[in-house]
């Protein structure tokens, strides 16, 4: 479950149901892209179709033609391995967009067939070695095998065409940016059985069409074609970027088979340790924190306002928030304070959030997180998705649609005070003898009405428990932040190790105050209970 293992995951899944068609002979000039076969008609209803018909057949793997060459490529090398701005897609034709393509190798060894959408008519980019510049890769253009293939491709807007906006890479992730220019966390198509107690399964993006957009159009539309063993689908995307990155996202699946668990809208991110969590690595780490998302926002179909942090896990952990139309979910990064992270090389207070926008009813179902055990900021730990009650069945076709929000802001918020930090630590009265283990949470809260509260309010934390006592609890202004401060001890009432559930609001005269915090906490064995 480690972010590259995702990533070579993806490698065993094929590219299937397109033959590949004859390179043209003729001649290009520099910089000119070369296509295979001749213009065919395309729209989103045949996509649809061919992904049904695709559902109706046998999965099957791919054959590798890579070169033993490209496959053995490693990190360094493969980062070495440019692309020629002159070779861009679109780059001549006074557009607001450009294309580039990823080479195939490292992690990236399936490749994808991707074709330009011009006038209702498809076809087919051709991989071409004049693309690319080897640099100190090892590679030679002239040892490439003509219909190598691509990795995947990036999108530069006509704003700044040396940063990417977007991202398609690997399986069936997506990355994008907002207005601080700075990846993070990833998007994926689907997930199929993310965290369960067998393998999980990595749907592979085989095909992508890339609509030519107008102009003087600031919108760009994709389609992808996806499969794995269990389900086939047709995607669309129309990428519209802005401060915060806005992608509407059309879905239409067709399962092979039952799927126990399948994870619409899955968002990807990590997180190693934190103000709330530093079991793992922070001590020997000199940065205070490292994470990409520090939560899990909700809004519920009730409309009720939901913050769960994010942990890293002695073992795996699975949570799954029932609900019913929800409103939407996100993994965010809150905490933008540099001083919190000190990182100046991949400035974890830039990464940005991401919001998951339904557009229409999604019935019954849950927000599932997934949280898995990482020693390392390079492994993806964080895993966020819709399932629906439901259960996918063969023969299927099933409609999803939402919206995608990139970005430091996100277009929704809660109207109450939001959490802005989480600690724990040792419990107890300082200054006195502790006689038992407990432990102490503070939780506070910005924003909404609570700089409006006179000195007079009495703002009460509403706590509640699965297991164990509340105690020493206690609600008071924080004047740094123009918000109040929740603190409380919980003391484990037997030995058991099993993860305890905390749900903390503020209120004034029963009226909340605030979102809701959600939080899971797993007691250290008895031995490890020291005071």
């Amino acid at each position: 479950m480690l972010r590259r293992d995702f990533l070579k995951a993806s490698a065993a899944l094929a590219a299937a149901g397109f033959p590949a068609s004859p390179l043209l002979a003729a001649a290009n000039a520099p910089g000119q892209l070369k296509f295979l076969g001749a213009p065919q008609a395309f729209d989103y209803a045949w996509l649809k179709g061919q992904a049904r018909q695709l559902a109706a057949q046998p999965y099957k793997l791919p054959e590798n033609h890579i070169p033993d060459e490209v496959k053995a490529l490693d990190w360094d090398q493969y980062q070495a391995i440019g692309y020629r701005d002159d070779h861009a897609l679109w780059s001549k034709d006074q557009l607001r967009f450009q294309v580039k393509f990823f080479h195939l190798g490292l992690f990236f060894k399936s490749p994808v067939q991707i074709y330009e959408l011009k006038n209702g008519q498809a076809q087919e980019l051709a991989y071409d070695p004049a693309m690319f510049n080897y640099g100190k890769s090892g590679l030679k253009a002239e040892h490439m095998p003509k219909d190598l293939g691509f990795a995947g491709f990036r999108v530069n807007f006509h704003t700044d065409l040396q940063r990417d906006i977007t991202a398609f890479l690997g399986a069936s992730y997506f990355r994008a940016v907002g207005a601080e220019w700075q990846y993070g966390l990833s998007a994926r198509g689907l997930a199929i059985d993310c965290g369960m107690d067998r393998p999980e399964e990595f749907p592979m993006f085989t095909h992508f069409w890339l609509e030519r957009p107008a102009k003087d159009s600031g919108k760009l539309v994709v389609y992808a074609l996806l499969d794995s063993p269990s389900v086939s689908g047709a995607y669309r995307f129309e990428i519209q970027p802005s401060a915060t990155m806005v992608m509407d996202v059309d879905v239409a699946l067709y399962p092979r088979k039952t799927i126990e668990r399948m994870g619409i809208a899955p968002l990807t991110s990590m997180f190693q340790y934190g103000e709330n969590d530093r079991r793992a690595g922070a001590s020997d780490d000199w940065r205070p924190e490292i994470h990409d998302s520090d939560g899990l926002s909700m809004q519920r179909g009730n409309g009720e306002w939901v913050w769960r942090p994010l942990v890293n896990p002695e073992h795996l952990r699975f949570n799954a928030y029932q609900d019913e139309n929800p409103r939407g979910f996100g993994l965010l990064q809150r905490d933008r304070n540099f001083d919190h992270y000190q990182d100046d090389g991949v400035f974890y207070d830039r990464r940005p959030s991401l919001w998951v926008e339904p557009k229409a009813g999604w019935g019954k179902g849950a927000v599932q997180l997934v949280e898995i055990p990482t020693v390392d900021e390079t492994f993806d730990n964080i895993v966020a998705f819709w399932n629906p009650a439901d259960k996918p069945q063969a023969g299927q076709e099933r409609l999803f649609a939402y919206r995608l929000h990139w970005g430091a802001k996100m277009p929704f918020a809660s109207p109450l005070a939001q959490v802005v930090a989480t600690r724990t630590g040792m419990g107890g009265v300082i200054g006195q003898k502790r006689a038992y283990y407990s432990r102490r949470f503070a939780i506070d809260f910005a924003g909404g009405d609570l700089a409006l509260l006179g000195k007079d309010a009495k703002v009460q934390p509403v706590i509640s428990a699965s297991r164990g006592k509340v105690e020493i609890s206690s609600a008071r202004p924080l004047d740094a932040i123009h918000g109040y401060r929740a603190m409380f001890d919980l003391k484990p009432a037997d030995d058991s190790v099993e993860p305890i559930d905390v749900r903390v609001y503020l209120a004034a005269d029963g009226q909340p105050l605030s979102e809701t915090w959600l939080y899971q906490w797993t007691p250290p064995a008895p031995a490890k209970r020291t005071y």
